[in-house]
């Protein structure tokens, strides 16, 4: 139960009209999000927009600037965070959960006020810091200081124009001379240049990038990172053999100069080889160090899943604006009623639009809860990597199955974002087209989360192979215990939808939906591990059996595996001893219009599968459903208020926390720049037949 002190960390909301609404909520709001979010984390991030809300620097633009404007204010905006210290010094000499967590939630913040800036933060500083901890040694301690110091712009190279995610097939080369002691560093055609590299289109001085290595004597030694200069740091002038420019306009996240780069016969110091693997000798000889392999196997994962991470924190949060911004319209927004000429009601008051937009704000709840408990699983499995390298088997385990659980659930947080956006547009009709209400710019930025740091539907291939290779080993390697169903395949797959009721399983009930994924996970990887067995029997090679498995069957494995963790992840945290009774029934409630909504969307599967026949398990699911969104009317404008950030930050003139709807609008209105004057080009569009009269 939270006490007084962490709720007055929370600002208190202003009255007005949605107090109707707040009124009928049986439960303190401050308290349900201390229950979504930890207290710490929370007075982290209000500090942080205390102190932004201050900065001219970040105050909202009110009309597009020019993707140059956009570049350049990005830039000064990091700039001016890093002048801003806002984490204590103290902060970095805490072990490294602390640390981490830390950083994190101040990254959150700065997210949520401005994308393009925080991505930039995350490419230059977070991910190429962790890629240089993971792959250099202490020869590269000074770089790395540089770059976490904010003296020097980084970025990480890795796409190329014919590459991404098949990164064992980019063609950029590293030749290693031996009579300079240097790699030459060559693009053997535009499709191997690099691209979309953030910062390195106008900023940044210094590359990790990964090129095929090759020693003197012709042998090709695979992808090696390597650290590259690109430009003067004082001057950002770049330097000769290096051709490199920005891609130009994208359709969102402009303030991130995403830039592409050539090499012709470009030389760099063989110390700029990140060695932590394998080093080249003076003389040219190829040499493996590959030591302490519990370290290393933790280094890996810290590198590539932090990103991965991050985005879906900050991607839970824009899922979390859209479902506030939706829903406080809704309960503002009145149209038509019951009596032809009596009073309208408040469009939240309509199932269809319950249906609509409830879910949305559920799944913002369950998966900021889920992605808390994933990431804090990652950072203890880190931390522990790096206090001893013993036990190496088993950290091999558990870095597979948290591989396997953010493959999965980096898809779901990013594609269930993108959809309520787009829902939540559509739901605050006209005005939710507005600029102003900031739904088009959640969208835009937020679209190529579900592409960046891993297309959404090769992740899934990953988390479906490995789920794969549980079902068909002679046992379960599931550490954290995410699959451990799979040893329940036998009894689970004799289940039924009949069979769970006739046992007493009430269908409102956590242990119902729990049994309903348990069967519809142990279907689909049979169907799934069928499939590709019968492939192989009628001639196709594996590559070609596991990709003609994917539709109907492990992509849709990979997403109810996700869905099936945030659930328990949710369900977790529920149970836990600082929950008040109070809280109960809308926890609870969010639990089954998420979960239903979810079972809702597998039902082709549970019917093509033989859990059900009939309409009564489809009229079970929709029903209860309908019954919790209905439930959920008088709590959802608290709820959204748990979720929702300062209003400058939230930055929606249709979803202010006072309420105003109306007030707020004609504010936008009559204040546009320009709005009430005569258009300087009138002229030029007076009709033809006009201009002759006069």
């Amino acid at each position: 139960m939270p006490n007084d002190d962490e709720r007055k960390v929370i600002p208190d909301l202003p009255r007005g009209p949605l107090c109707e609404y707040r009124k009928k909520a049986k439960f303190n709001w401050k308290d349900f999000k201390l229950v979504l979010e930890n207290s710490t984390l929370v007075r982290i991030k209000f500090d942080v927009w205390r102190k932004l809300e201050s900065e001219p620097l970040f105050t909202p633009v009110t009309s597009t600037l020019s993707a140059d404007q956009q570049k350049e204010r990005a830039a000064k905006q990091v700039n001016r965070v890093a002048d801003l210290e806002l984490a204590p010094a103290e902060v970095y000499s805490m072990d490294y959960k602390y640390r981490v967590r830390y950083l994190m939630s101040i990254n959150e913040a700065l997210h949520a006020v401005c994308p393009s800036m925080s991505v930039k933060i995350a490419l230059g500083v977070g991910l190429f810091t962790n890629s240089l901890l993971a792959m250099g040694t202490e020869r590269h301690s000074a770089i790395y200081n540089a770059a976490w110091n904010r003296e020097i712009i980084t970025c990480l190279a890795i796409t190329e124009v014919g590459h991404g995610s098949n990164t064992k097939r980019c063609r950029t080369t590293a030749t290693y001379d031996p009579n300079t002691q240097e790699f030459i560093i060559n693009t053997p055609d535009f499709e191997a240049a690099k691209c979309w590299i953030g910062n390195l289109g106008k900023t940044a001085s210094m590359a990790l990038m990964f090129a095929r290595m090759y020693t003197s004597d012709g042998e090709n030694h695979g992808l090696q990172g390597f650290l590259v200069p690109i430009r003067d740091p004082k001057t950002l002038q770049s330097y000769p053999g290096v051709i490199v420019g920005d891609i130009g306009e994208k359709i969102g996240l402009n303030g991130i100069d995403n830039g592409f780069v050539m090499f012709n016969n470009y030389r760099i110091p063989r110390e700029n080889l990140l060695n932590r693997t394998g080093d080249v000798t003076p003389e040219g000889v190829y040499e493996s160090t590959f030591t302490e392999p519990g370290k290393i196997l933790g280094a890996v994962l810290e590198s590539f899943s932090a990103g991965r991470l991050g985005i879906m924190q900050e991607s839970s949060n824009t899922l979390s604006h859209a479902a506030v911004i939706a829903v406080r319209y809704a309960a503002l927004r009145k149209q038509f009623g019951p009596e032809r000429d009596g009073p309208e009601q408040s469009i939240i008051e309509y199932q269809l639009h319950q249906w609509r937009t409830f879910p949305y704000l559920a799944a913002a709840c369950i998966l900021k809860v889920s992605v808390y408990a994933l990431t804090e699983i990652y950072l203890e499995t880190v931390q522990k990597s790096q206090a001893e390298s013993n036990g190496f088997e088993l950290l091999t385990q558990i870095v597979s199955e948290l591989h396997a659980l953010v493959s999965s659930s980096k898809p779901l947080v990013t594609w269930t974002a993108r959809d309520a956006i787009q829902e939540s547009r559509e739901a605050c009709g006209g005005h939710g087209y507005l600029k102003a209400a900031n739904l088009g710019e959640l969208r835009n930025n937020h679209d190529p989360s579900c592409t960046y740091e891993g297309d959404n539907n090769v992740l899934g291939q990953q988390a479906s192979n490995w789920l794969l290779r549980q079902w068909k080993g002679s046992k379960v390697e599931s550490p954290v215990g995410t699959a451990n169903f799979i040893e329940r395949r036998e009894d689970i797959l004799r289940n039924s939808f009949d069979a769970i009721v006739k046992g007493g399983c009430e269908v409102q009930s956590p242990e119902f939906v729990a049994q309903c994924y348990e069967w519809l996970m142990c279907w689909l990887l049979n169907s799934t591990a069928n499939q590709v067995q019968l492939s192989g029997e009628n001639g196709s090679d594996r590559f070609k059996a596991r990709n003609d498995s994917q539709v109907y069957r492990a992509r849709d494995l990979s997403r109810a595996y996700a869905e099936y963790y945030a659930l328990q992840s949710f369900r977790s945290r529920c149970q836990q001893g600082d929950i008040s009774e109070e809280l109960k029934p809308v926890l609870y409630n969010v639990y089954f219009i998420y979960g239903m909504w979810c079972i809702d969307r597998h039902l082709a599967t549970f019917y093509a599968g033989g859990f059900a026949s009939g309409p009564r398990f489809a009229d079970a699911i929709r029903s209860t459903l309908l019954q919790a969104c209905g439930q959920f009317k008088d709590s959802a404008v608290s709820v959204a208020d748990a979720l929702a950030p300062p209003d400058w930050v939230l930055n929606s003139v249709i979803a202010k926390s006072d309420g105003r709807l109306y007030e707020n609008l004609q504010n936008q209105f009559m204040t546009n720049p320009g709005a009430m004057e005569r258009a300087s080009w009138w002229k030029d569009i007076i009709p033809t037949k006009m201009k002759c009269k006069l």
